[in-house]
């Protein structure tokens, strides 16, 4: 793998991870009614967000139940990520 396809591999895996964060910290402000979800920016950002996240966070939830009411789906998602960006990082190193 070429090291100009590895390093945008690793910037946009990184991206993603900075956008799942921010998915989980919008819905605990939403959650906790923090974020007036009536406001127009508030929705375009939330459905923007979730437009980015839901696809890979629903089938971990499909395959993870919620653990005393939590959804961890967030968090095996992030591990993943960690883990895919360890596996182009090295692949970069060493290939």
């Amino acid at each position: 793998m070429s090291y100009a396809v590895a390093n945008l591999l690793l910037t946009v895996i990184d991206l993603y991870w900075w956008v799942v964060i921010v998915s989980v910290i919008l819905s605990w402000l939403v959650a906790f009614d923090v974020l007036n979800t009536r406001s127009q920016a508030a929705q375009t950002i939330w459905r923007a967000v979730d437009t980015l996240t839901e696809p890979l966070l629903r089938p971990i939830r499909s395959v993870l139940p919620a653990v005393g009411g939590l959804d961890i789906s967030p968090l095996i998602l992030l591990l993943g990520l960690q883990f895919l960006r360890d596996v182009v990082a090295r692949t970069l190193v060493y290939g």
